[in-house]
């Protein structure tokens, strides 16, 4: 096929200007028929004396008197005939003037008008000042509307009032089933109720049972919320609606209330199907006593309006998900509504092995110790450990490897923990000296202490984060309760670094100031949380608020309470770091000859480090 034969069966491009252009030509054509055309002949601007002079010298042949100019033809110097133009001016004589004055003219007088001004129609004047503008800009903004949308990949208007816009999946778009949602057992068991149903309605219906209208997810960023709903549409094989709850809420009056309804008109003539809206605390928080008619709250009513208005046997099913249950308004969670609560809490370790092992399918990899690295994951989320396996992914084609291994997943948690190595710092031998004391202060005190988590690895590499050097320690297996020892021991752990600065370094910096804030974060929580204060007992002194967005406090007692409970986590981690200092001075030599390795290799295992405490170390 020619070039010019395959250019003909293309379909022609339409230009995205061409509106604009079409209503261009439009406002030329009608301003050349309203607007009076110019004269082809040339007119000379002149002075109103000139004229006043040709007329008493009898050249002048003919006036044309406007409203604001007047027009007259004359002969020049060489006798030639030319039109002038010249401005008004108050003259009462210059009507006997024209009367008496000669002219070249056969009649010997001149012959002059006046235009008598015509006055458009009431109709055509509002047609042209109103209508026509509105036309024009109308079609150019509709033509730049269309162009935009083309380039967004879009159609239709830009803006579509009172439309819910949520994400619409079909039933044969989503691919996620329960299979690809690890770590959660408890929630797709829960779930999975909701799927039969909508396979099987005949069987709950013949009881009488009806479906739940509402499941609200609940747990903390990252574990899954989303990922579990889009798998209750694919397991069922029904349609998904997807919006966030920030969605709803507009700037106009009224459009967030209409959005919910034609959510909720659109899920009903596609029933059965599933709506998800995530982040529903948008919309969905406690109403004050004061009286309000925000937006958030019009939309609100109409959410409790639209659940509770239609039927739950057409099987349509809202899933909601939330980080801030606390939040919601008390007639959002009553049933009727949202029936079911799911928690969906951070994975245990055997929810961590599960989602690595889901994640790992994804990846070439040798064999894994995934026993070990979900134990160094402890109190990660199931997108933090999607992390960890991508990083590690990325670590092995940087080092030019087509297979995954345990080292580069260990190296992954830890760029995903305190960052990325940062080689090229450079540090002073004395700095240098004082990091590695400071790390095996804390190596030593976990490992002189009972009901303390074995250390697996130290290092004086800075990170990204900030952290000039770091001792990781993993637990041997999960830990659901912690005893008064055992976060005693943790605060002596904190305390480590700092006392072996004091001691060997014979200084303080600042270097200790993350273990200063866990330590004191720990022992306020023994005495207003947990009850571990001989002097307050079981009194709680404090609340947590946000349990799932980092879980800040707030006092709940007195000014002088307060103040006491100051001096109580005080003796607490005055206690810890005596103990950490009695710990070292009992292990000075250990401690040297520890540091003197770390200082050489420059990071160590758990292993080596005991080896040499226990002098099991080849000399």
């Amino acid at each position: 096929m020619s070039v010019e034969q395959k250019n003909s069966n293309e379909k022609p491009r339409q230009n995205p200007y061409s509106g604009i252009i079409f209503g261009i030509i439009l406002l030329l054509l009608l301003n050349g028929l309203v607007m009076p055309r110019l004269a082809e002949q040339r007119i000379i601007d002149t002075d109103y004396g000139t004229f006043i002079d040709k007329v008493e010298e009898g050249k002048v042949k003919q006036v044309r008197m406007e409203e604001n100019r007047v027009f007259f033809s004359a002969l020049n110097d060489e006798g030639e005939d030319e039109v002038y133009q010249t401005g008004i001016v108050n003259d009462p004589e210059l009507v006997d003037r024209l009367l008496n004055a000669e002219s070249p003219n056969e009649s010997g007088g001149i012959i002059f008008t006046k235009t008598i001004p015509r006055e458009s129609s009431p109709i055509i004047n509002f047609l042209l000042l109103w209508v026509l503008p509105g036309v024009i800009f109308y079609l150019i903004w509709r033509q730049m509307s269309k162009s935009i949308q083309g380039r967004l990949g879009g159609g239709g208007n830009v803006m579509s009032f009172g439309k819910s816009g949520a994400k619409i999946y079909a039933d044969s778009d989503i691919d996620t089933t329960f299979a690809d949602v690890a770590g959660q057992d408890e929630a797709k068991e829960a779930l999975n109720e909701i799927v039969d149903f909508l396979h099987h309605p005949d069987k709950y219906t013949k009881v009488g049972a009806s479906l739940p209208k509402g499941a609200l997810l609940v747990g903390p960023p990252g574990t899954g919320k989303t990922l579990i709903a889009r798998a209750v549409a694919g397991e069922a094989k029904v349609p998904f609606f997807s919006i966030s709850g920030s969605e709803f809420v507009q700037m106009f009056v009224g459009m967030g209330a209409a959005k919910v309804r034609d959510l909720f008109k659109q899920a009903t003539e596609k029933a059965p199907c599933i709506i998800f809206i995530d982040e529903i605390d948008a919309i969905g928080k406690k109403r004050d006593s004061m009286s309000s008619n925000d937006e958030r709250e019009q939309t609100l009513n109409q959410l409790l309006t639209e659940m509770d208005g239609f039927d739950g046997r057409k099987g349509v099913v809202i899933l909601a998900a939330t980080n801030r249950p606390e939040s919601l308004d008390n007639a959002l969670l009553r049933p009727g509504r949202f029936d079911r609560r799911i928690q969906m809490e951070l994975p245990d370790l055997q929810g961590r092995k599960a989602i690595l092992s889901v994640h790992l399918q994804k990846v070439q990899h040798e064999e894994i110790d995934i026993d070990l690295v979900a134990r160094a994951t402890a109190g990660s989320s199931g997108a933090q450990l999607a992390n960890i396996v991508n990083e590690a992914a990325l670590r092995a084609v940087r080092l030019g490897r087509d297979k995954v291994t345990t080292h580069d997943l260990e190296e992954s948690v830890e760029v995903v923990i305190a960052g990325a190595q940062k080689k090229g710092m450079v540090i002073s031998e004395e700095e240098k000296k004082i990091i590695a004391y400071h790390e095996i202060g804390h190596a030593m005190v976990a490992a002189k202490q009972t009901h303390s988590a074995p250390v697996h690895k130290i290092t004086i590499i800075p990170r990204t984060s900030g952290a000039l050097g770091y001792t990781m320690q993993i637990d041997s297996g999960e830990q659901y309760l912690m005893s008064r020892d055992d976060i005693f021991n943790r605060i002596t752990t904190l305390t480590g670094g700092r006392a072996a600065e004091e001691i060997i370094c014979n200084t303080v910096t600042t270097g200790a100031s993350n273990d200063i804030e866990r330590a004191t974060k720990m022992a306020r929580a023994m005495v207003t949380r947990y009850g571990m204060s001989d002097k307050y007992g079981m009194m709680a002194l404090e609340t947590v608020n946000n349990a799932y967005l980092g879980g800040d406090t707030s006092l709940a007692c007195s000014d002088e309470t307060a103040a006491d409970i100051d001096k109580e986590v005080h003796r607490i981690i005055n206690e810890a770091h005596d103990k950490a200092r009695q710990i070292i001075r009992d292990n000075l030599d250990k401690m040297h000859e520890t540091t003197g390795f770390l200082l050489e290799k420059e990071t160590i295992t758990g292993e080596e480090f005991m080896q040499i405490l226990n002098d099991e170390r080849d000399r």
